[in-house]
């Protein structure tokens, strides 16, 4: 599996080759830089790291990452993460990665962090129904029985209630490419992908 970190700009349309609306996710992916070249003997498995988005303030970065920017000779960069391609063959560090690694048609996965929402009801964070809206109930947006008979004697794990919403880390499989633009490093996927607008994302596919 190979792919690029990239950003999330915001969702459009566009027309395919029938004539049909289609609603895109626009991501600018890359470029991406191979900061590193894992092998099974020194690494114990084969890899390579690919750094997004070349740092404002080194002194944000860490010691041991900005000590592996250097070794590789290339400038240190924001964000760093780690893939298993199928092929090695031409993935030399120092060498950039496009858009060009995909092409339309392709079908990717994309990943990233959904929105938080921070502490939410059953309502919003489960989709339960609620209580009557009236007459005298005491019940309306709060959930119901979540208690059991004697047997099991307690709540089951997993039952809807009430938390924290959102941010966490979700992935969409099978996104089709709908059209690149190669000279912005812009990706235009169909369907809607995690995150908020200039949300970290990772573009990849499982052929590469």
């Amino acid at each position: 599996m190979l792919g690029l970190l990239g950003k999330k700009l915001g969702m459009t349309q566009l027309f395919d080759d029938a004539g049909e609306r289609v609603s895109v996710t626009v991501i600018k992916a890359g470029p991406c830089v191979i900061a590193r070249r894992k092998t099974i003997a020194a690494d114990g498995y084969d890899a390579v790291a690919v750094g997004f988005e070349p740092a404002t303030k080194e002194k944000k970065i860490t010691k041991p990452i900005a000590g592996l920017y250097k070794k590789a000779g290339v400038k240190p960069h924001k964000f760093l993460k780690e893939f298993r391609p199928q092929k090695y063959d031409g993935l030399d560090v120092g060498k950039d990665i496009t858009v060009a690694l995909f092409k339309k048609g392709d079908f990717v996965d994309v990943s990233g962090m959904t929105k938080g929402r921070g502490f939410q009801g059953v309502i919003k964070r489960c989709g339960k129904s609620g209580g009557p809206a009236a007459h005298g109930s005491k019940f309306h947006r709060t959930t119901g029985s979540v208690g059991m008979r004697t047997w099991p004697g307690r709540v089951l794990p997993g039952t809807g209630m009430a938390g924290q919403m959102g941010n966490v880390k979700r992935t969409i499989k099978r996104l089709k490419v709908v059209n690149i633009d190669a000279d912005k490093n812009l990706l235009f996927v169909e369907g809607a992908v995690p995150g908020a607008r200039n949300g970290l994302v990772v573009v990849s596919s499982k052929t590469l």
